[in-house]
């Protein structure tokens, strides 16, 4: 088998062939699927392996004392080659896994043979096809949960040790200074505990990363950014514990730690970083200082990790083996979310380059994954994942169109939320137009109803849904509220034979789109529009009526810099309201698909660490390709959205809805807009209003608002899987 070994005098990292390991009574033998390179502690191995032996001197000064204390007893020559002997030898690196047990070791009856399982032990959960595990360091993983996100255990337990120690209490602030892995945990933890989080890294993608994860404020630790945010947090007083989650050899982080926590507060070092503590500091303020061991207890305990002795339940609640058992229940629940951490997925046999790019600093990551060939887990994700699109089975015969309305009968409209959006985007269209009357507005909270009412003239109020929906008078129902709500009320609005408005998205999940459909379907109402503006745009359809047919596939590339979001919002909050891409991405996947006339049949996706900026690749049945770049890194003065169509020997070009161009056998440029960006919405509104009058149908068909919904939610299905994603049943 191979495995993945270092020399530590040469620096010498190599994939070695080495014999299987016996199967030995009290453990399983397991055949790993994923493990996880801990980018702290082994990159910090692999760098102190290529410095001169004077820097390792330097860099380990306890291993030093060791071997004075050996001269002082063995003498130099003795000394000198066991020391040699031992630096000038393979050893292995990794200690946390996901793997299938391949054979059971006499007294184990917890597991059994072709059981998913997560391992622990920088000795027995290493980078190796096939690895020893004794019974407590190793737990049976819970259903449904991904071997990849399995493989995480092992770090988990770290950061679920180090919380532990910490005992964070209902309604408390929490300083995690380091955000990478460990750190970015570490925010998770607490955030599900009920405690409030402020991060500190000088990396600013870190800490946009910990703030999508949940926590409350981040910043550069050498800025007054963390300071100012933990006196808000605080009232002044300070945060109750501190989590030392950094490495490396500043002891800022202590310092830090003694300025922002309150008197009596508690100070928790997991990483491994300098800890010259002020002295003053931390008797003035009687700080608790305490140090979390690894994994939890047991850990470096023979008896316990070799000989599988358990410590009663009553004496040590959380040991590690129950630490790791109880981090793969929070993944598996949902309070945990390992995948916005993974920043590379890796072949084994490619590990030797990864561990290089990594230390070179060519590849940027917070957590990587090896993926093992052979494994039933790695077939199934080798081949393309698929993405329903439901197939809208509903007859021309049983859809209930509106009723046409005479010239002067208004169309009476009530909207369900009634944030930002709503009210800069949409509201200020509607209240101008003619033939229009905004019947109620439905909020959640009782004053953001009668602000609405107050400023765009609706004529009644309420937070109860219900109501609105059971209104005969009511014609159409806008659906303007947080992502995660919209197609509950779809399906409720339909149902009630709506005509509905929703914003995007139209789904979440694959199961949100079905029910939609399903809504459809039994009650016969297609009176469906998803606000997808942007071909509604006057600058983009008069771009597209120029660039006129194609007879040859094309390709569409579309450039959105949307920018850095603002701590706190919203959007952030991925957990319930899906990602970003998710919430906005179907806006640029409408716009190609219409552009060029079809409905997209596979999607790649592909992303750097964080998720942060991301590609989709689309195909289309033609052999058209369309290329969509979403980016948080770019610069704010450079504009949101430029797209290029190239097809039969003719370029289109939109910029940002300013200025269009076409060249072929003529060119054709736009005039510059002399007002603002016009993104379509007006348009848009008066087409869906158009279609509630005359009782004709919606601006979209509604297989392609399902086709676009669909591509959006494979994306994301393509970014988690890594392997190019499949809309069955797509036109």
């Amino acid at each position: 088998m191979k495995q993945v070994v270092q020399n530590y005098k040469s620096g010498e990292l190599a994939l070695l062939d080495v014999p299987v390991p016996g199967c030995k009574p009290g453990g399983v033998l397991v055949r790993s699927a994923y493990s996880l390179i801990s980018t702290g502690t082994e990159l910090m191995k692999v760098s102190e392996a290529g410095m001169s032996m004077v820097g390792k001197a330097r860099s380990r000064p306890d291993q030093v004392a060791k071997v004075m204390q050996s001269v002082a007893v063995n003498g130099v020559p003795a000394t000198y080659r066991k020391v040699m002997g031992k630096l000038d030898s393979y050893t292995p690196l990794g200690y946390s896994l996901c793997g299938v047990v391949e054979q059971v070791g006499a007294g184990i009856d917890d597991v059994k043979v072709g059981d998913l399982v997560a391992c622990a032990g920088n000795e027995h959960a290493l980078h190796a096809e096939l690895n020893w595990v004794p019974k407590n360091l190793y737990t049976p993983v819970p259903d449904g949960l991904a071997p990849r996100h399995a493989a995480f255990g092992t770090v988990g337990s770290i950061a679920l040790q180090g919380v532990r120690q910490g005992e964070p209490q209902l309604g408390e602030v929490a300083l995690v200074i380091g955000l990478g892995l460990i750190g970015q945990l570490v925010v998770q933890l607490l955030t599900a505990s009920g405690v409030r989080v402020v991060g500190a890294d000088p990396d600013p993608a870190r800490c946009e990363l910990a703030a999508r994860l949940g926590a409350a404020a981040c910043g550069d630790p050498a800025s007054a950014a963390v300071e100012t945010a933990v006196a808000e947090l605080t009232d002044g007083h300070g945060v109750d514990q501190v989590y030392l989650a950094a490495g490396g050899g500043s002891n800022q982080p202590v310092e830090l730690a003694a300025r922002l926590c309150r008197d009596r507060g508690r100070v928790v070092d997991i990483g491994k970083c300098r800890l010259d503590l002020p002295w003053n500091a931390y008797y003035e303020k009687e700080l608790d200082v305490r140090f979390s061991r690894s994994y939890g207890p047991g850990r470096y305990d023979p008896e316990y990790e070799l000989e599988g002795r358990d410590y009663p339940i009553g004496y040590v609640r959380w040991t590690e083996r129950r630490n790791l058992a109880c981090f793969l229940d929070l993944v598996a629940r949902g309070r945990v979310d390992v995948e916005p951490l993974i920043s590379h997925v890796a072949d084994f046999d490619d590990a030797v380059e990864t561990y290089r790019r990594l230390k070179d600093g060519d590849l940027k990551a917070v957590a990587v994954l090896f993926r093992y060939p052979g494994q039933a887990d790695d077939k199934a994700e080798a081949a393309a994942p698929v993405v329903a699109v439901p197939a809208v089975a509903v007859s021309t015969e049983s859809v209930k169109r509106g009723p046409a309305r005479a010239a002067d009968t208004p169309v009476r409209l009530a909207f369900v939320g009634a944030g930002n959006y709503a009210t800069s985007m949409l509201l200020p269209h509607l209240v101008q137009r003619d033939g229009v009357e905004l019947s109620t507005v439905v909020t959640t909270t009782a004053l953001s109803a009668a602000n609405a009412q107050r400023k765009f003239g609706f004529a009644g109020a309420t937070t109860d849904l219900d109501a609105v929906l059971g209104d005969k008078s009511v014609d159409a129902v806008f659906v303007v509220t947080r992502h995660s709500s919209h197609a509950e009320l779809t399906r409720k609005a339909l149902l009630a034979g709506k005509a509905v408005f929703v914003e995007k998205p139209l789904a979440l999940t694959e199961d949100e789109l079905a029910s939609v459909v399903a809504a459809v379907e039994e009650s016969g109402n297609d009176r469906l529009q998803v606000g997808f503006n942007r071909r509604f745009a006057p600058l983009l359809r008069e771009a597209r009526e120029r660039f006129g047919a194609r007879t040859g596939p094309a390709h569409l590339r579309y450039l959105v810099n949307a920018g850095r979001l603002q701590h706190g919002s919203w959007y952030l909050q991925q957990g319930t309201e899906g990602s970003r891409f998710a919430g906005e991405g179907g806006h640029f996947i409408d716009t190609a698909s219409w552009l060029l006339g079809a409905d997209p049949v596979s999607v790649y996706a592909t992303a750097t660490p964080g998720n942060e900026d991301l590609q989709a690749v689309l195909r289309y049945p033609d052999g058209s390709t369309a290329t969509i770049s979403y980016v948080t890194t770019g610069a704010p003065g450079f504009p949101k959205e430029t797209l290029d169509l190239v097809a039969d020997g003719k370029v289109l070009r939109l910029d940002d809805f300013v200025r269009a161009s076409v060249y072929g056998r003529k060119k054709w440029v736009s005039s510059r807009l002399p007002k603002a960006r016009d993104k379509g919405q007006n348009a848009e509104l008066a087409a869906f209003v158009k279609a509630v009058r005359t009782g004709g149908p919606m601006p979209v068909p509604l297989e392609s608002l399902v086709a676009t919904t669909a591509a959006t939610l494979a994306v994301q299905a393509g970014l988690a899987g890594g392997a190019p994603v499949t809309l069955a049943s797509a036109r």
